[in-house]
């Protein structure tokens, strides 16, 4: 949805509660007091949710990211909007601008939470097929007095790392014979480190147990081959960056430069989120007029779905 087309479906208040009691009813209300998705009613006039069994009130926000918020639906809509127009994203200072908020700490916090159900949204999925899998090294913002202490390069306090996971089907030229890869669905996780519990814990809650699955020859990888269908292993070099790995490496690429030409440095403790964002939009790169809409239903399907 392009901002024209905004301005004309969501001129005021009401035509966001409309907007949103449509999807909430498409999606299903979960019950708190029933602890199920039960039967609702509506009432227009005081507008709220009536569960048909116990009569528990559900507001338009509750259940969503939106709720105990006091922040306008118009607001928020605005915000969902930003998040999903461009594919390299806001600084909090320019979104804090476009929204017309008084202070900055809202508007980061609305940022991240609309982060955090992008990213909770694509954690539903799990990858399939071929996948490709790497780790990169993502250098965080770290005070001056502490960063000189630090040690440089590969494995520096200074650095996150973030393992990469990039669905990759073979494709074949039937005119030259020439075969390449396209790009499925992507995944990107924070890592506290990389030893073989921690990579094999990943794996398994990400990537299908049918999968074919390619990685360098790091020892961390050693016991893969129980958890997919099949783990080939290739040798470290530009060929591979180029070749079985292409995707990761790209991924990868593109993310440090994402990171550092819009925030120039972020903190570890929300890399998550900032990752989230990513690959939430890296994943839906070919249907952008329907990423507003998309981005409503993630921010309510998770907070519904976790609430038992």
């Amino acid at each position: 949805m392009n901002i024209i087309d905004f301005i004309n479906h969501f001129p005021d208040e009401e035509s966001c509660e409309h907007f949103l009691k449509f999807y909430r009813e498409r999606t299903g209300i979960y019950c708190k007091t029933c602890c199920a998705f039960s039967k609702h009613y509506w009432f227009s006039g005081r507008k709220f949710f009536e569960c048909s069994k116990c009569r528990r009130r559900t507001s338009l926000k509750a259940g969503t990211v939106m709720e105990c918020s006091n922040l306008s639906l118009h607001t928020w809509f605005t915000a969902f909007l930003l998040m999903s127009a461009t594919k390299k994203g806001f600084s909090c200072l320019e979104f804090q601008r476009q929204l017309g908020l008084s202070r900055y700490e809202t508007a980061f916090n609305l940022m991240h939470k609309i982060r955090s159900v992008m990213g909770k949204r694509d954690g539903i999925y799990m990858l399939k097929g071929m996948v490709e899998y790497d780790e990169a090294y993502v250098e965080t913002a770290t005070s001056k007095a502490f960063k000189k202490h630090l040690k440089r390069g590969k494995g520096s306090q200074r650095q996150a790392i973030v393992a990469v996971a990039a669905e990759s089907t073979p494709l074949e030229d039937l005119d030259t014979g020439k075969t390449s890869r396209h790009c499925g669905f992507f995944k990107m996780q924070v890592l506290k480190n990389v030893t073989a519990e921690t990579v094999e814990q990943l794996v398994e809650e990400a990537i299908g147990k049918e999968t074919v699955l390619f990685t360098d020859k790091n020892q961390a990888y050693v016991n893969l081959e129980s958890l997919v269908g099949d783990h080939i292993k290739v040798k470290s070099s530009e060929d591979s960056a180029n070749g079985d790995l292409n995707w990761v490496h790209t991924a990868i690429s593109n993310l440090k430069k994402n990171l550092l030409g819009i925030y120039h440095m972020v903190s570890e403790k929300y890399l998550q989120n900032y990752l989230g964002e990513f690959v939430y939009k890296l994943n839906r790169r070919y249907f952008w007029d329907k990423l507003f809409n998309r981005l409503v239903v993630a921010a309510i399907y998770p907070y519904v779905q976790h609430t038992e």
